[in-house]
């Protein structure tokens, strides 16, 4: 029997993590928490089952959750969830897509989702809780912080270092062995040099 995943999070990322989770086929989806107003509708095929004032109470019932939510402006919103749910004692998963390819040679840390398509190049390592979003590409020898988002069709060139609470925004690519300060904003379509 699989174990059942609690999603944080009901929103347009829930539905791409759904996608995932079920691609992936290593856990079932047990329920989604989301504002109290959404309690009993459904995202997808999976029902809203409560809120974030309900995750001291699930806890047990769960014994991993997930962060659903994505990250644009600021991380300081999956930050804090993310501590919050190690402080009640849920595990995090890290969740890879069966199409996204990921080198035996790199490192991926807990709570971290790649998405489909995604490529993930040798002696890599990515932080706990990023999202590596569809067709995400990050090159050889680059380390990515906690707490980051990798958009859509993002390139990191080699050897790069992208600091913890970054966005780096779609289809922005940054030229190799730079370093991209903590909790930058990269707009989509730039060019970071």
């Amino acid at each position: 029997m699989k174990t059942k995943l609690l999603l944080i999070g009901g929103g347009g990322h829930c539905r791409s993590l759904i996608d995932l989770i079920e691609a992936d086929g290593s856990f079932d989806i047990g329920g989604i928490l989301d504002t109290r107003e959404q309690i009993g509708k459904k995202v997808l095929d999976y029902e809203i089952i409560g809120s974030n004032e309900d995750l001291e109470r699930l806890f047990g019932t769960f014994t991993h959750a997930l962060i659903a939510f994505g990250q644009i402006k600021s991380p300081d919103a999956r930050i804090a969830m993310y501590e919050r749910l190690n402080a009640i004692g849920y595990q995090t998963p890290t969740i890879i897509s069966p199409r996204a390819y990921v080198s035996k040679y790199s490192k991926i840390g807990n709570g971290t989702v790649i998405l489909h398509d995604a490529l993930i190049n040798a002696n890599t390592a990515v932080g706990d809780n990023c999202i590596i979003n569809t067709k995400a590409l990050i090159e050889h020898d680059c380390t990515i912080g906690n707490h980051c988002h990798i958009s859509t069709g993002a390139v990191i060139n080699g050897g790069s270092i992208v600091k913890e609470g970054t966005f780096f925004g779609s289809n922005a690519v940054c030229k190799e062995a730079i370093i991209i300060e903590e909790r930058s904003f990269i707009k989509a379509g730039s060019v970071a040099k």
